[in-house]
């Protein structure tokens, strides 16, 4: 009995690592989305498209993608069923989803970053900058945004006041936070990756990369970035040890992960109960 009970409890932990398991997917310059495995396998998961960029997740599961020279976004329910959520944009590059399911976008070439509710309605968050590429948001709902043609890190508040976080860098596109609250950044332009502070305290956290771009943390805290000039994607643990995760890309620039949304503990509850009734009836 307490062996049975013992397995039973080993594999409900099993089940619930295996529900958090997240697949990477990566926009390619070749006009494809390629959707990764944990262990590593690839597929495409859409292709034809016309420089796909920016890639970001909604709450339900749905990816959204900057499609930079279409000038759209397309929204993929994970049927990978393709719909136009925006058009008539002006080199649309980051996407970013709030704790309110409101999507932000980085529009390159008018230096304004927008916001669409989950209806596809539009304002303008901010303008007047100088070529926004990435966008991240901060635990405190406030949005850092990587200026290419400044080299500076700017963050807003959720009523859309502008200070700067970070400058002198060379050519920032990618950002992405840490479980700590760092933001990292791919400095393109050095092949670097710099690791900020919440009081804009900046180290070096990867170097000798050959045109990093996007960047996305799993749920275990390894960082996964797109290394244009390579093709490759590397993989970083928390200390800073890197790997390949995958190669021979034709210029990945856009990464997201996808969570398996994780059973909740009535589930969890809920399985335990029934093993332990068959369990029961097994005596």
């Amino acid at each position: 009995m307490k062996n049975h009970l013992l397995l039973t409890i080993a594999g409900i932990l099993a089940l619930t690592a295996t529900v958090q398991a997240q697949n990477l997917f990566v926009s390619d310059i070749s006009g494809n989305i390629y959707d990764f495995t944990p262990g590593g396998a690839r597929s495409t998961f859409a292709s034809g498209l016309n420089e796909p960029e920016g890639l970001a997740f909604n709450s339900a599961g749905d990816l959204f993608e900057a499609d930079l020279l279409g000038g759209n976004i397309y929204e993929y329910t994970p049927g990978e069923v393709r719909s136009t959520f925006a058009s008539g944009l002006d080199q649309p590059l980051g996407l970013a989803f709030n704790s309110a399911g409101n999507l932000f976008e980085a529009d390159s070439q008018s230096g304004n970053i927008y916001e669409f509710t989950p209806g596809g309605v539009r304002s303008t968050f901010a303008s007047g900058l100088s070529g926004p590429e990435g966008l991240a948001f901060n635990s405190a709902g406030n949005l850092f945004e990587a200026d290419i043609a400044s080299g500076n890190i700017y963050e807003f508040t959720p009523g859309g006041v502008r200070s700067t976080f970070a400058s002198g860098l060379s050519y920032p596109l990618g950002l992405a936070f840490n479980s700590a609250g760092n933001l990292f950044e791919t400095d393109w332009g050095t092949g670097s990756i710099y690791e900020f502070t919440p009081g804009g305290v900046r180290s070096t956290f990867a170097s000798g990369l050959n045109q990093d771009n996007g960047m996305a943390f799993d749920s275990t805290g390894d960082l996964f970035v797109a290394d244009y000039g390579s093709g490759n994607i590397y993989e970083f643990t928390p200390g800073g040890a890197k790997s390949t995760f995958a190669s021979g890309l034709s210029g990945p620039e856009g990464l997201a992960f996808q969570s398996v949304p994780e059973p909740s503990m009535w589930a969890i509850l809920g399985m335990s109960v029934v093993a332990l009734f068959g369990l029961r009836h097994k005596k």
